[in-house]
């Protein structure tokens, strides 16, 4: 999967730096901010969001993936795809997804997914090799 459209990493990353100024981190200070561009054409963007139980806080990805459906305009379409993504810390610098969050976005981008790292734009299979995806629980 390619982007439909040549990716604007710097407008992508001012947007996920924007997401990252709504980020509610009162406990870690540590506010994070995602965009990403959708294979119809929507660019959307979320932010951390904590909670005093930390385990209840959403990561800026968790944000993103619900975004992803939630400003879906057809819900009869076929599921939207992720095709280019970045992360940005509290200070702007880029920031590469956890464990977890490569999960999240593998589900939705696939391994094609081309992710902004400090070392340059890689496709999300080299950050997550061997990934489990839903063609493991087909038949």
């Amino acid at each position: 999967m390619t982007p439909p459209v040549p990716v604007d990493w710097t407008a992508l990353r001012a947007q996920a730096r924007d997401a990252m100024s709504r980020a509610y981190a009162p406990y870690s200070g540590y506010p994070v901010g995602a965009a990403a561009l959708v294979d119809d054409g929507r660019t959307i963007a979320a932010c951390n969001v904590e909670n005093a139980s930390y385990g209840l806080s959403l990561c800026a990805e968790c944000g993103l993936i619900s975004a992803l459906f939630a400003d879906r305009p057809d819900n009869a379409a076929p599921a939207p795809r992720l095709t280019a993504f970045t992360c940005v810390d509290g200070t702007g610098a880029l920031l590469v997804p956890c464990g977890r969050c490569r999960q999240l976005l593998y589900e939705h981008g696939g391994p094609e997914l081309l992710v902004d790292t400090a070392g340059g734009i890689r496709p999300l299979a080299e950050l997550l090799p061997d990934a489990f995806g839903p063609g493991h629980l087909r038949g």
